[in-house]
Parts: C-alpha cells; structure tokens; sequence
C-alpha cells in the first residue's frame, strides 16, 4: 500500500501549497481508510483484486479530483452531494472524508456494499455521510441537491435520467468519465434535450499512473 505524502495530491485534488494544512490532517484518515477497505475486500467483492494496488491512484485520487471542479463553482461553501451508484464509496467516501463542507448521500442498490460505508462510516468516525441501500429511482427525494456524481457505474445517457431530477434549479451533475467520453456524450444528446439539461464544461486531468491515466469529468446543469 502506498505511503501517503503531500505531493501524492498535487495537481487534481489541488496544489500543495493551498492544501498543505488539509493533508496534514487527512492523510492519517485516508490511510485508515484504506487499510480497512483492502481487510474488508478479502470477503466483499468491492472493487478487483487486480485494482487493490492502485487503491489510491485509481479511486481515492480519482474521486478527490471533484476538487477541480469545486475550486471553479463552489468554493468552500456547505453543499448537498448525491452520489448515485457509490459502489465500494466512491467518490462518496473519500468526498466525505476530505470535504467536511460537504454532506453526503451515498446511494447504491447492493446491500453488502452499502454495509461497508456503514461500517466505514463507523470506524472513521464520518459523520457528513448518509448510506442508503436503494435504487435510483426509488430515493425519497426530488429537487434538492446541490451536486449529483456518478463514477463507472453507466453510460451517460442513462445515468442522466437518475440524476439529473434530483438537482436544484441551477445545480451540476458531475460525471467521472475516461478522456474517451465523445461516444457518451454523442449519445446522450437526446436525454440532455428531454431533461433539459446541457453539458457545459469538461475538465481533464491525470491519475497517478503510467498508463491509462487520462480522466475527465463532465459537468452538466
């Protein structure tokens, strides 16, 4: 596992420099983090085996990367987040963990995964985190939040529709996508019209890695 330091951060969570008092407190928790997700992945198919080496870089990285988007839209002011098909907890976790502004609702349909961010959310001691084991469709909730994210969990045509109903007049869907989105974007141009919805920003960066390190998140109001 990898040893947590400041400049793992640089870049797409935010600059060293601006974040330097943050890291110094969350780098322990994220640490911890970690360590009890790999335990819990030994019995519970969170994510591949493949991927519990590049826990940081693939997903703890890759969810914080919502700070780029942040820094543009909302800067430190207290926000609503919906994160729809959370999975294993990301962005949801990691978002929680990092953003103590921002009060999160994880949603995920899979009981034995909405179990780990209960436990997690125990263990860590996360108190801006809501876990609920439902179908998108199915969430007691309508226009009231201030984001809404989604990370692999459909093309951007369909997730559109689970997301986009639950935002505030005005607010944004962020979608983590591969720099390789065209496609989706092509395809979800009809479900932006009946939504009345627009995609009006694309935000690339770069994962830690070697290969296959170009992201991009989608945002959408």
């Amino acid at each position: 596992m990898v040893t947590l330091k400041s400049e793992h951060f640089a870049g797409g969570v935010d600059t060293v420099a601006e974040c330097e008092t943050r890291l110094d407190n969350k780098i322990a928790l994220i640490e911890k983090f970690m360590h009890i997700f790999l335990e819990y992945n030994k019995n519970v198919n969170l994510i591949s085996k493949n991927d519990e080496e590049f826990l940081f870089e693939k997903h703890i990285y890759d969810s914080l990367s919502i700070n780029l988007f942040l820094k543009k839209y909302y800067p430190d002011i207290p926000l609503k987040m919906l994160d729809i098909g959370t999975g294993g907890g990301f962005p949801s976790l990691p978002c929680a963990m990092f953003f103590n502004n921002i009060n999160v609702y994880a949603v995920d349909s899979t009981l034995k995964k909405i179990k780990f961010l209960e436990f997690a959310q125990k263990e860590l001691e996360i108190k801006n985190i809501s876990p609920l084991c439902k179908r998108a469709e199915e969430l007691p909730f309508s226009d009231e939040f201030d984001i809404c994210t989604s990370r692999a969990m459909a093309e951007l045509r369909i997730i559109l529709e689970y997301t986009v109903p639950y935002l505030k007049e005005g607010s944004f869907f962020i979608a983590y996508k591969s720099i390789k989105a065209d496609e989706e974007i092509t395809n979800a141009k009809n479900a932006l019209k009946i939504l009345n919805a627009e995609i009006v920003d694309k935000i690339e960066y770069n994962l830690p890695l070697e290969k296959g390190n170009k992201r991009i998140l989608i945002i959408i109001r």
